[in-house]
C-alpha cells in the first residue's frame, strides 16, 4: 500500500470511529440531560464551565457556543480556580465541569469547592461511576469506547463527544429561549453572517448616487447621467414614480441597433417594469432577487417612491455574497 492509500485508509478509520462514537451518544441521553438544560433555562445567573487538558479547550468553544445563542456563560480553568478563580462563580451560577475520566487530581480537588456552595454542577463526563460523576447534580454521559489514536491515549474520539454534548445543550436552550436570526443578528454584528442577518438595503443603496431621468430625457443626457453616476444605470421616473430602466447594456444594445440616435428619449430605449425592492429589505433578499434575475443592480423603492439603487458590488464589497 502507498503512502497516499495508507494515508486515506487511516482518515477514513478515524471518521468512521468517530461518527459511530458521537450516533452511540443518543443512546446514552436521560432525564439527567433534560433536567441539566432546564436548570440552565431557569437560572438567574451564568453558565461557568471548568476543564483541563484538551477538555479545557472543548469548555472554551461550548462557552462561545452558548454566548453566542443567548445564554451568558464564562471559562474558568480548573487547575487556575483553586488559586482565585473560584470567585468567578457567583449565587446565581451553574456550573458545568467537563473531564473525560472525571478523577484527574485537579477535578478531584475542585469539586469538593464547588460543592461547598449553593451552586448545582453538571458533569460531562465518559465515567458517571467516577468521583465527578458521583458528585454531580446531573451527568451527562459521554463515554466512548476507543479514542481515534491507534495508542487510544490522544484525546480524539472523546473530546468530540464532549463538543456534540455541549452542541446538543446549546441548541435546546436555544429552542427554550425561541432565540431567532434576529437575536442571533444582535450577538454577531461584525463578518459577513452577521451582515446577511442584519443589513438593510437602504444601509446599502443610501450612500450611492441616484441616477434617474425622465420619459423625455435625450439620449446624450442618459448617457450623461449614468456615466457621471457610476453605477451603469438609470432609474426612468415620473412624478417620482419608477417606469423604467435603463442600462449600459441597453445602451450598447440601442447603438448596435440603431444608426440614426440622436433623436433617442427615454421612453424609447427604456426597459419598462423593472425589478424593484424595499428599501426596508434584508440585502441578503436584494442578493438573492440579483442571483434569480441574472442582474447587476436592483431599483430600489420606498413607499412606491423611488429611493435609488442598490449595486451587486455593494453586495460583494459587504462580504454578503
Amino acid at each position: 500500500m502507498n503512502n497516499i492509500d495508507s494515508i486515506l485508509k487511516i482518515a477514513k478509520n478515524t471518521i468512521d470511529l468517530e461518527s459511530k462514537a458521537i450516533a452511540n451518544l443518543s443512546n446514552l441521553l436521560n432525564k439527567d440531560f433534560a433536567n441539566a438544560t432546564q436548570l440552565i433555562y431557569n437560572s438567574k445567573g451564568r453558565v461557568i464551565i471548568t476543564g483541563i487538558g484538551k477538555s479545557a479547550i472543548i469548555a472554551n468553544k461550548i462557552v462561545a457556543t452558548l454566548n453566542s445563542t443567548g445564554t451568558p456563560a464564562i471559562f474558568m480553568h480548573a487547575a487556575d480556580a483553586i488559586h482565585g478563580d473560584l470567585g468567578l462563580i457567583l449565587e446565581d451560577d451553574v456550573v458545568i465541569c467537563i473531564s473525560k475520566s472525571g478523577d484527574t487530581p485537579e477535578i478531584k480537588v475542585l469539586v469538593p469547592l464547588i460543592k461547598n456552595g449553593p451552586n448545582k454542577m453538571i458533569a460531562i463526563t465518559g465515567n458517571p461511576d467516577s468521583f465527578l460523576g458521583q458528585q454531580a447534580d446531573y451527568v451527562l454521559n459521554t463515554y466512548v469506547e476507543k479514542e481515534a489514536c491507534t495508542n487510544n491515549l490522544a484525546p480524539t474520539t472523546s473530546t468530540t463527544a464532549q463538543l456534540v454534548i455541549g452542541d446538543a445543550l446549546a441548541v435546546c436552550l436555544l429552542e427554550l429561549r425561541g432565540f431567532s436570526s434576529h437575536d442571533f443578528a444582535k450577538y454577531h454584528p461584525g463578518g459577513a453572517l452577521g451582515k446577511k442577518l442584519y443589513l438593510k438595503v437602504y444601509d446599502l443603496s443610501s450612500v450611492n448616487q441616484k441616477p434617474k431621468v425622465w420619459l423625455d430625457t435625450n439620449i446624450k443626457q442618459i448617457i450623461i447621467e449614468i456615466s457621471e453616476k457610476m453605477l451603469g444605470v438609470t432609474a426612468v421616473v415620473d412624478n417620482g414614480t419608477i417606469i423604467g430602466i435603463i442600462t449600459d447594456g441597453d445602451l450598447r444594445r440601442m447603438l448596435s441597433k440603431t444608426e440614426d440616435f440622436t433623436n433617442l428619449t427615454a421612453e424609447d430605449i427604456m426597459s419598462a417594469k423593472p425589478k424593484t425592492i424595499e428599501a426596508d429589505a434584508m440585502a441578503v433578499d436584494a442578493m438573492e432577487l440579483m442571483e434569480k434575475y441574472g442582474i447587476s443592480q436592483l431599483l430600489v423603492e420606498e413607499d412606491g417612491i423611488y429611493a435609488g439603487v442598490v449595486h451587486l458590488h455593494d453586495l460583494i464589497k459587504e462580504g454578503i455574497l
